[in-house]
């Protein structure tokens, strides 16, 4: 089908916070009276009846069940929304302009008595590498894949609309994933950032970070511009955003939610997952994502993981804290002030203990022994892999990563602004793939340590699940291809959302369902935004005044990398 471009007024990414308050509509009255969230719900909820602000998937069903709502004016309202904040906050590459229609079509299926499920007429954003064959574009938040045409829905889109979900929009995101440079020069202020979307913006506070690359889909769910998202992770990038966003995030098991349509990094760690504001919502959306491959194939799964949202879920549960990751020196987000999260996990776990779980010091391993090793395997597989989905496309000449990088060099003012392409250079200096020893032996090491950490950890302890602070251990249980959930905690003093990850071994998404939902239940800490402090500007790496000279490769050791991709 023919693709819509990106050229929505709607979408302007020029309008500064100040700006913005000074140009909302009743803004300074609003704002003696209740703050910019104040205004911002009241506009939202204006055009109807039910206030979908902060409801859950259960309720906004409830509610056009019963007739105070359908999906169109809930498409309405947060495209409506949508168009109020993203020239703050760039949460949205693109709007669908299909959805209110998509939306209509499905109030006509429920008005003749068709509900396909928990997500009928539920709109959603999605991340801009999942492939949807409509008006909308597919580019990773780069300009090089703009005009591309993808040859048919990703398997998990396909899923979603079958389960009656309107695709809303596509999310932001670090380009390509934030696998273009190692982000050294501008890290963390950059790792949000795409030439197509710009700089996704922390909702909670416009100075922090908004972390790994599924940024726009976490910023979305937490700001109420869609019922929920679905971002990627191939280490970091839905946990992480999850967490600094005051939103639930789930990294599922490797092959437990099918690849096929996402732009790749690596098929050995890539995964998509569910991004909400409630364990109850990514509980409904994993059910519908599901769509199993490798070595899920001929596993029992459950068909529905609402079923594991039961209080009393952790009485006599054995919970490990990884004491590693509890002293924020060891591999803490490098951000100052973030060591303060470390006291919100550590009263989760005495909650936690409260509801009958015995906690258990754990060790899952030294992570840095293998995340060189995991660096040079993404390495090898990015190069062979980001050729096979171009090969995919048509309408475009872009086949190779090669071609990336000079599209790059060519567009360097658009696209090399922030941060450089070494990683991109690193990986286009692989050769032999798949089997060069060196990535071979990388590969194997880096993947079965990362397992047996965690296994061992389990093992030893008589362990269900193992726990660790706010942008830590994203890391283990990505390379080992393990399921993974961050889930709020609690909110500083400064405004700034904690998170807490809670890890296990292969499939045991239903264990941490259920144990991240008597958490939840019992903390209620899930806050909305208050857009607190201003946006503090990228700077200018000044790329695109120097000679570049590409270096050999000689592995991924001198890359660096903190679980944001």
């Amino acid at each position: 089908m023919n693709k819509q471009g990106s050229n929505n007024p709607d979408l302007d990414h020029s309008v500064t916070r100040r700006k913005f308050i000074g140009t909302t509509a009743l803004g300074s009255a609003a704002l003696l009276s209740g703050g910019l969230t104040s205004l911002l719900r009241q506009s939202a909820s204006a055009t109807g009846g039910f206030d979908f602000i902060e409801a859950t998937i259960p309720q906004l069903q409830a509610a056009m069940a019963s007739g105070h709502l359908t999906s169109k004016q809930l498409t309405l309202d947060y495209i409506g929304r949508v168009q109020s904040l993203n020239p703050l906050l760039h949460s949205v590459i693109e709007l669908n302009p299909d959805a209110a229609m998509i939306a209509a079509d499905l109030d006509n299926e429920r008005r003749h008595g068709h509900v396909r499920g928990p997500l009928h007429g539920i709109p959603l954003l999605v991340k801009d590498n999942i492939a949807t064959a409509d008006r909308m574009q597919t580019t990773a938040g780069s300009f090089a894949l703009v005009g591309s045409q993808v040859p048919f829905d990703a398997v998990i889109i396909h899923r979603l609309r079958d389960a009656g979900a309107v695709i809303l929009g596509k999310a932001n995101l670090g380009e390509w994933a934030n696998f273009r440079d190692d982000e050294a020069e501008t890290y963390p202020l950059a790792v949000g950032w795409s030439a197509r979307g710009g700089s996704t913006n922390n909702a909670y506070d416009l100075s922090y970070t908004s972390w790994g690359s599924s940024s726009g889909s976490a910023n979305g769910a937490a700001t109420n511009l869609c019922a929920a998202a679905i971002g990627t992770e191939t280490d970091g990038s839905i946990t992480g955003p999850s967490a600094v966003e005051n939103i639930v995030g789930l990294k599922p098991t490797r092959g437990l939610v099918s690849q096929d349509g996402i732009i790749p990094i690596a098929h050995q760690q890539d995964t998509a997952g569910p991004m909400g504001r409630s364990v109850t919502d990514v509980a409904i959306l994993l059910g519908a994502l599901q769509s199993p491959f490798g070595p899920v194939i001929g596993h029992q799964l459950p068909h529905d993981y609402t079923q594991f949202l039961q209080r009393g879920s952790l009485n006599g549960a054995r919970i490990g804290r990884d004491v590693r990751f509890f002293d924020y020196s060891y591999f803490g987000s490098g951000i100052p002030g973030d060591q303060k999260t470390v006291a919100f996990a550590e009263h989760a776990l005495s909650v936690m203990e409260s509801l009958g779980a015995t906690i258990v010091d754990t060790d899952t391993g030294d992570v840095f022994a293998y995340t060189a090793d995991e660096v040079t395997a993404l390495l090898y597989e990015f190069k062979a892999q980001i050729a096979e989905y171009l090969a995919t496309l048509t309408n475009t000449n872009k086949r190779s990563l090669a071609d990336l990088i000079a599209f790059n060099e060519a567009h360097c003012r658009e696209e090399l602004v922030y941060y450089d392409q070494d990683v991109f250079l690193a990986s286009e200096q692989t050769m032999g793939y798949p089997h060069n020893p060196i990535y071979v032996a990388a590969r194997t090491h880096a993947t079965n340590t990362a397992q047996a950490g965690i296994d061992d950890a389990l093992a030893a302890d008589n362990l269900d699940a193992i726990v660790a602070p706010h942008l830590t251990n994203s890391t283990g249980p990505a390379v080992a291809g393990y399921p993974n959930l961050s889930i709020p905690v609690g909110i500083r003093d400064d405004g700034r959302p904690a998170g807490m990850l809670m890890y296990s071994t292969f499939l045991h998404e239903p264990q941490l369902i259920g144990f991240g939902y008597d958490l939840e239940q019992e903390l209620n800490v899930r806050r909305q935004p208050q857009f607190l402090r201003f946006i503090i500007p990228i700077p200018n790496g000044h790329f695109c005044d120097q000679q570049r000279q590409p270096q050999g490769f000689t592995g991924g050791a001198h890359l660096t990398h903190r679980g944001i991709f």
